[in-house]
Formats: structure tokens, sequence, C-alpha cells
């Protein structure tokens, strides 16, 4: 059902070209390329954290059960096929993929497998959305896993398939906290990690890759460079001048008014994303003043979305100011509670504050310039707040920063990030308690659990519908609107599949 309904959902990521592959060359192994990131992780284990940059890296070392092929449907990984469902949703049986080995030499085997995904279910914020539904996870043999729910969980799959807080599959004895080898199953492995340098990567050798053609993220995953050098380059502009000299093969998340300077040049060439994804205010539903419904409705009806939009992204084909959780051709479409959505409204702002007695004190938004749209939005929407009468300390740090302060409910009141659009609403970052944000309501909680739990699909939309309506009433976080992504990519680089968290396999460089 869950493959059924992510087919179904992926008409506007195909625009984002995730299916589109570069045309057919000669392809030949060798050669390194330099990608330049929006920063550094903070971390290198992608349970303990749910970050973009994160998921992108660790995807080539760290690898899942299953993932998402060109159409955004379900497809195993180190899963030899999608889980065997029985007992009424509520028994998955995975068989694995034999002669998978770890870079550490050793063959996974199906107590690596165990011991990871309980690791995830104690450790990762996804984990944690289906760990108390989870009767045990064992071994029936050494071929395969079975997870035994107390009651049905409908997206069961596509968390296990997830890059982002993943469950991803380790060595039993390389499970420390935090983890200190870094041994994964991936076409990649890591070699060298100098923080604020580089993650550099090389070909691991011993990889088994899936039969046939490479797919989205599926497929046989082709090992041609020889090594990936991932470089932090914090400041936007500085990674459009690397780009257009020639610095960096390929420039991640930049200015989409580089558009322009990108066309035509001889070094690099522009990759722009449509409906890539949206960008959002979290409001602290665990601790200070945005934990008073009123006060996080204030900012809801000050804030305007479409100057935010103007101001991040300039050009209108570069933004569409939608509130909407999912953009037209998705499946989870619905118009539930948007007359919420880009209010602008100062006069209803100042009356909300007053009813939720606001005292004068500073709004603290954390945002970082490394995401140059974050920043230009964080402004706009300063001024917005300003005129409403309230006060903003504005907090800009770099992104490590901002994910560590962010997990520390007494630092912060408003932080902004972004997501790629999912085929999967259960996949929505700020939905678990845990989240920072930690919007632990009643209401949601009964909403989210019949979605997870209901396979019918035109059931599951109602829901998820109602769901969306709850978020505009409770005002946990603010979609901002739809936004385009651009990057640079050297023409030498060939293979390339455009993606929400790029990836490298597949990818060789012209002789």
């Amino acid at each position: 059902m869950l493959t059924k309904l992510a087919r179904i959902g992926a008409t506007a990521l195909a625009v984002a070209g995730l299916g589109a592959a570069a045309p057919a060359l000669a392809q030949q192994k060798g050669g390194t390329i330099n990608v330049a990131t929006i920063g550094e992780p903070n971390t290198l284990d992608p349970m303990v954290a749910a970050g973009d940059l994160l998921g992108m890296i660790s995807q080539h070392f760290y690898e899942t059960l299953y993932t998402f092929d060109k159409n955004w449907a379900l497809t195993p990984l180190l899963a030899e096929t999608l889980p065997q469902i029985s007992d009424g949703g509520k028994i998955y049986t995975i068989p694995l993929r034999q002669g998978v080995t770890f870079h550490n030499g050793k063959a996974m085997t199906a107590q690596d497998v165990v011991a990871s995904l309980k690791r995830w279910t104690e450790l990762a914020s996804r984990g944690k959305l289906v760990a108390g539904n989870i009767a045990s996870i064992e071994a029936p043999d050494d071929k395969s896993v079975k997870i035994t729910l107390k009651a049905p969980f409908a997206p069961l799959t596509a968390l296990l398939a997830f890059n982002n807080s993943a469950a991803v599959i380790m060595p039993a004895d390389k499970m420390e906290n935090p983890i200190k080898d870094v041994v994964g199953t991936g076409p990649y492995q890591l070699k060298e990690r100098k923080p604020d340098q580089y993650i550099q990567l090389v070909r691991f050798d011993g990889y088994k890759q899936r039969q046939g053609e490479p797919d989205g993220f599926g497929g046989a995953r082709k090992q041609y460079l020889d090594e990936i050098r991932f470089v932090p380059v914090p400041d936007a502009n500085t990674r459009v001048e690397g780009a257009l000299a020639g610095q960096f093969d390929f420039a991640d998340l930049i200015p989409v008014e580089a558009f322009d300077r990108l066309k035509g040049q001889a070094k690099t060439e522009p990759l722009l994303m449509q409906g890539f994804g949206w960008p959002m205010f979290i409001m602290n539903n665990k601790q200070g003043m945005m934990t008073n419904l009123d006060m996080r409705k204030a900012v809801q009806a000050a804030l305007n979305a479409e100057d935010m939009l103007a101001a991040a992204f300039g050009k209108p084909e570069f933004y569409k100011v939608d509130g909407a959780m999912y953009p037209e051709g998705y499946v989870w479409r619905s118009d539930a509670g948007i007359k919420a959505y880009n209010q602008g409204d100062a006069d209803k702002a100042k009356a909300l504050a007053k009813t939720a007695k606001y005292d004068g004190a500073p709004i603290r938004i954390l945002t970082s310039r490394q995401y140059e749209f974050h920043y230009k939005m964080a402004q706009v929407a300063a001024e917005y707040l300003k005129a409403a009468g309230l006060k903003v300390d504005l907090q800009v740090v770099d992104w490590a920063t901002l994910v560590q302060r962010r997990a520390e409910p007494a630092l912060w009141d408003i932080f902004i990030t972004h997501s790629p659009f999912l085929a999967e609403p259960a996949l929505i970052a700020p939905l678990p308690d845990s989240y920072p944000g930690w919007w632990a309501s009643e209401a949601k909680n009964k909403l989210l659990n019949a979605l997870n739990a209901e396979s019918d699909e035109k059931k599951r939309k109602a829901i998820f519908a109602d769901l969306q309506k709850l978020i505009f009433d409770e005002a946990p976080f603010y979609k901002v609107g739809d936004f385009a992504a651009l990057s640079a990519k050297a023409p030498r680089l060939t293979g390339y599949s455009a993606s929400p968290w790029p990836y490298f396999w597949n990818a060789s460089l012209k002789p």
C-alpha cells in the first residue's frame, strides 16, 4: 500500500529530478571530486541526529534495509526484498541480502541488523516514533529479521528507508554512543575527517552492490570515483565563486540569484530543482513563551510568507506562496486550515500577544547564513514581528551550532530549517514528539496514531487533512512556502542524478 502511495505522490518530486539521470556516457573508474557543503555535520552518526547535511554525507558509507527508487517507491537495499507483512500488519519479516560485507571485512549478519534496529529505536527521533509499538525485534534464522508490532503501523517500511534519523546497519560491536569507529556497508568508506577542512571518503572495494541498473537511491550503486571529499564551505557566495573557478565539482544549495551567473560557464553549470521543498519556522512548544498557544498564533498572524519568500528567492519562478503541507500533484494535498497562512496582520498579532500576556521579552530566533535563504527569511520575519510590537533577538550562528542549540529548549524560541517534500507524512520532521520543537499535543498524537495505524488510502488522506488543519490550529511550526533549490555541477562530472540529498555513486569524471 505504501509503495502505491509513494508512486501517486511522486509527481512533483519527479519534476525535481530524482530520476533524471544524465545521458548515458562511457564511464570509467578514477578521480577525486570536491563537494562543497553548507558546513560541517556535528556528528557522523545518522541515528543520533536529524539533518539533511548528515544524511547526504552518511548515505555514502552507511546503508539502510530499504530506500527509494526514482519514483519515490520503496525498494530494498540491504534487504533482499520488500518485507513480508502478516498477522494483519503486525509482523514484518525481512529477508536479508547475503554476502554483504562491512568496511572492516566482516560479513553482515542478522544479529548486526537486530542490534542496529534496536539502537535506532532507542536513539533516533524517527525510531522513537515506532519504538513504543514494537513488541520484539529478532532474528528467526541467519537470513532474516522479524519485527513484531503491538498494532499495525503503516509507515514502518518508509521509516526504515529514510536516510535522516536513519535506521542504518552497523556492526553489533561498533555501536558505542558516541560512535568511535564509522563502519558501514556503503560503496564508500571513511578514510579521514579533518574538522572544518574535509571529510574524505574512498572507494570500498569489498562493496556488494545490487544487481540491475541504478534506480534513484535504489538499484546498483556503481563506484566509479576513487575518492569523494566533502568540504565545508559555510558562506554561500564562496560556494558560488568556488564553483565558477572550478574548485568544486559540486556545490550544494547556493543562492538562486546565482542562476544566471552559472549559465554558460566552462567550469560549472546550474542545477535547478523545482518543487524541492519547504522552509519552516519551528516554535519551541516545550519551554518559554512559545508554549503559549496565543503567542504561537500571534507569530502565525504576524508573518507575511510572500515577502519572506521574495526576499529569500527573488524571482517568482523560484518559489510558490502555498501554505499546504504538500504541493499539487501529491496524494496528500489538502487545503484544510490554510486560511491561517500568510496573514501579515500586525493588529491581530498584537491582540493575540496581549491575550498571551506577552511581557516584552525578545523572541529568540536561531538561524544560519550557511543556508542563506534561512537568514533572509529571518530578517523579514523579524521586521513583521516588530511591527506587531514584539521584540526580536535574531541569533545568527553556524549550522552545527544551531543543531546543538536547538536540542536545548532553554536556549531558543524559534529556529529555521527546511525539508524536501517526502512521499510519506510520517517522515515529516517536526511531527514526532522528540523532534526539537517538541510538539506533543494530545490531539496531534491521536491523529498521527490513527494515520499510522490505517492502511486504507482514502482514510489516510482524510486523516492527514485533519492533521494539517490541526497544524494551523495549534501553530507548532510555520510553513513559509515552496521553493526551488539551486546547486552547481562541473560539466566533467557525469552520471549524476539530481536529488534532494545529493549522492555520488554512479557518477564519474570524463576521461
